[in-house]
């Protein structure tokens, strides 16, 4: 078991207050994007905890055991019911409304739909007629799909969200830690490349400490995160 780290911004957190959103915590996302970082380190049993900046130090927003590791996609159709401009996995066919028509989204691609083997879209050249992917085997319509109940945070906080990292949390709210403990706690893949959070020259957290990656956390510091929840 580890633990996990992950930066949301003062805005988002505000953005779930006014929409009535305290949890419990359900999911966490993955992408390629710095507001919404990678979690292809996360396993199952592992531990996430979001994170934001409170008066310079660190505030711990919630704490989810991971028990699900899936593509977003897929945990979107389920537990929301449309797919969040997530990316599409291999072997789906995803037709939406465009602004000229019907518009299919496959892994890798997308076009407007011109018959069921061929999509088309605008080259440099021109329009392109592609070739849909031969793998296909799930196709989804969204003007036939209903929407699912669900908690705002189980929508991603940006496009192109790839991996969801779902299980058991807890309640959304700041649980404060100390600067002067925030400063002995460790980051980093392995015990040698492990470091404190870097301070400001007052001896404040900043969003730059925190935003940008998931941080995996040292066995210590992990128990500090631990206690807030017990």
């Amino acid at each position: 078991m580890a633990g996990y780290m992950v930066y949301w911004a003062g805005d988002y957190i505000k953005s779930l207050q006014k929409a009535g959103d305290s949890g419990p915590l359900k999911v966490v996302y993955g992408s390629q994007h710095t507001t919404m970082p990678d979690i292809s380190s996360v396993r199952v049993g592992d531990v996430i905890y979001p994170v934001t900046l409170k008066d310079g130090t660190l505030a711990v927003m919630a704490r989810l055991a991971v028990e699900h590791i899936e593509c977003a996609f897929d945990y979107l159709m389920r537990e929301v019911g449309t797919y969040q401009s997530s990316l599409i996995p291999a072997g789906v066919l995803y037709h939406k409304d465009g602004t000229y028509g019907d518009f299919v989204m496959w892994e890798h691609g997308s076009g407007y739909f011109v018959d069921e083997t061929h999509a088309s879209h605008m080259g440099k050249d021109g329009k392109v007629i592609e070739e849909l992917p031969a793998n296909i085997e799930r196709i989804y319509y969204e003007n036939q799909l209903e929407e699912v109940p669900h908690l705002p945070h189980q929508v991603p906080k940006s496009c192109c969200a790839k991996t969801a990292a779902s299980g058991t949390g807890t309640e959304i709210c700041p649980r404060i830690i100390p600067i002067e403990t925030v400063s002995t706690m460790l980051f980093g893949k392995t015990k040698s490349t492990q470091k404190p959070l870097k301070l400001d020259k007052n001896g404040r957290l900043t969003a730059i400490s925190l935003a940008g990656f998931v941080r995996k956390m040292s066995d210590d510091t992990f128990e500090i995160f631990e206690s807030l929840f017990r």
